[in-house]
């Protein structure tokens, strides 16, 4: 499918699948998107100091970076492990600004070594953060009661329904420690019912610019 990178709202760039007219990150502002979802609902709502998060949908790398940077401000340690079962060509990470977007001394390099990294292998990008990225799909996840957060950044319902069901919200439901937390961008109406199905408690919560709500669950 055709790809292409654009600017987003705030200043930085996600990439467009034409095809689709879908985009790996809000058009409002890939960076805020990032930091109201992920950071401000999900890692700051989890309440331990050690933190094992997995990303479904590793995609760009944003909201693995953007954690890493917040996990150098506070002392926590974060165990992050990302799904991607189709990884971003290197021609088009080259193209992405996020790392001058968050001007911190040093993050182009850690955003490098991210994409640079082996897959299926652990590595450490400080002392207290360390990277694992499985190339996987989504259906394929089989872990049991493994993680505090989940970042849930699939393509949308819209272009991608498959992922947004009731089964793939049980084995995130699976996948979480007692008492963790999923996080995601969508409100929609079937999403929310397939995760109460599950057993979860969810919320919704104020979306990031452009969006009026978003969704919290919490494994009970």
């Amino acid at each position: 499918m055709k790809r292409r990178i654009i600017e987003t709202a705030d200043g930085s760039k996600t990439i467009l699948i034409e095809d689709w007219q879908e985009q790996y990150h809000s058009i409002h502002g890939a960076v805020q998107e990032a930091y109201h979802v992920f950071i401000k609902q999900g890692l700051y709502a989890v309440e331990k100091q050690e933190i094992a998060i997995l990303e479904m949908g590793f995609g760009t790398g944003l909201n693995a970076l953007i954690t890493y940077l917040e996990s150098q401000k506070t002392p926590l340690k974060i165990r992050y492990y990302g799904i991607e079962a189709y990884p971003v060509s290197q021609e088009e990470l080259a193209q992405l600004n996020y790392a001058a977007m968050l001007k911190t001394p040093g993050l182009e390099d850690v955003f490098k070594q991210m994409h640079d990294y082996p897959w299926e292998e652990t590595r450490d990008l400080a002392s207290n953060f360390s990277l694992h990225k499985k190339r996987m799909n989504f259906q394929d996840v089989a872990d049991s009661e493994q993680y505090d957060l989940i970042y849930f950044d699939a393509f949308g319902p819209r272009v991608q329904p498959e992922l947004w069901t009731l089964e793939l919200f049980q084995k995130m439901y699976t996948a979480l420690l007692p008492g963790g937390i999923l996080v995601t961008y969508s409100a929609k109406g079937s999403v929310r019912r397939a995760m109460e199905q599950c057993g979860f408690q969810v919320e919704r919560l104020a979306g990031p610019p452009g969006k009026r709500e978003m969704l919290r669950a919490i494994k009970r």
